[in-house]
């Protein structure tokens, strides 16, 4: 899908392009190709004479590779993105290309972006700045306002993933941890878990993003200090996603010490059980040998009884004796 979207009247406008001579009625700010194919490169090399690179969303990518300049005035920037689905978590790469100096090509002042799926800050933006006048003056804001949006998105992953862990809390704290409800808990931290990581990566992706556009001197003081802006709000996130760390390191030990309780308990009860038949053991080892006992000769047909009596009362007394010494609640 190729989308173009235009400036007027401070407003970012969107059109979706089928044919190269619609291309050529817009003057864009922001090309956006979502999955692009071959023919569509085609038109953008054609008439805005851009070259894109066959690894541009490549994740393999060495990371000295990721953020350069080209000797025709190319900036090329790319970055991940989040995607916080609740099924399937995902960074997205994302290339943007960006002609400041070159005016022999139409390219200049275009930013140009090229992912494989959408990406939820990008209709973000795109809703932003339709209802928000101003919002946007040049390409340059664009991708300033994509990573400022990008910030935000994480923040409010961040939020989700500690009201999720508030409930895993309550679960846990509540006391009683069976073996269900730990599969389902270990499970859910482990999912908030892997995300909070995902953030934490995409936040240390934008901040060198963003500080490769400060030193690279093509911003405004203007956009210099929104920048600078957007690096305080990735530091706090940053600072965020250490304590949400170290919440799910405690959720985890609880409910592994939960589980640790529960089987010591079923183990106590085990080990209550077998010092409990120890006596009786005892007691049939002693009666069952092959001997005449004289007690036997005085009890005559009540020495069956007496024995399984002597049994019972050898296992009663010491299971008495741990239950009065709460061994085994």
């Amino acid at each position: 899908m190729l989308n173009i979207f235009t400036l007027a009247n401070g407003r970012l406008f969107q059109e979706e392009i089928e044919s190269l001579e619609e291309l050529s009625r817009f003057q864009p700010i922001w090309v956006d190709l979502e999955a692009p194919t071959l023919e569509e490169k085609r038109w953008v090399a054609q008439y805005y004479g851009l070259s894109i690179p066959e690894d541009a969303m490549d994740e393999d990518i060495e990371e000295s590779a990721r953020f350069y300049e080209e000797d025709n005035g190319e900036l090329h920037i790319r970055s991940d993105f989040l995607i916080a689905d609740d099924e399937e978590p995902r960074n997205v790469r994302v290339a943007f290309i960006l002609n400041q100096h070159n005016d022999t090509l139409k390219s200049r002042g275009v930013l140009f972006s090229i992912h494989d799926e959408d990406v939820p800050v990008f209709r973000l933006l795109r809703l932003r700045a339709r209802r928000a006048p101003g919002l946007i003056e040049d390409a340059k804001d664009v991708l300033l306002k994509l990573f400022d949006a990008d910030a935000e998105y994480s923040a409010d992953a961040l939020e989700g993933i500690y009201d999720e862990l508030e409930k895993v809390s309550r679960q846990v704290l509540a006391g009683e941890v069976t073996d269900t409800l730990a599969s389902e808990v270990l499970g859910e931290i482990a999912r908030q878990e892997d995300l909070n990581g995902r953030i934490r990566r995409n936040v240390m992706d934008t901040r060198r993003a963003v500080s490769f556009m400060m030193r690279s001197r093509m911003l405004s003081s203007g956009q210099f200090e929104e920048a600078r802006q957007n690096l305080r709000d990735i530091e706090s996130l940053d600072n965020h996603t250490a304590f949400l760390f170290d919440k799910i390191n405690f959720l985890m030990d609880a409910t592994v010490g939960f589980i640790n309780l529960s089987q010591n308990k079923i183990i106590k009860i085990f080990s209550v059980a077998s010092v409990a038949l120890l006596p009786p053991t005892l007691v049939a080892s002693i009666y069952g040998m092959n001997l005449q006992f004289p007690e036997f000769a005085i009890l005559g047909r009540w020495a069956y009884p007496y024995v399984v009596a002597l049994m019972v009362a050898s296992a009663a007394i010491p299971m008495w004796y741990c239950y009065r010494r709460g061994w085994l609640k």
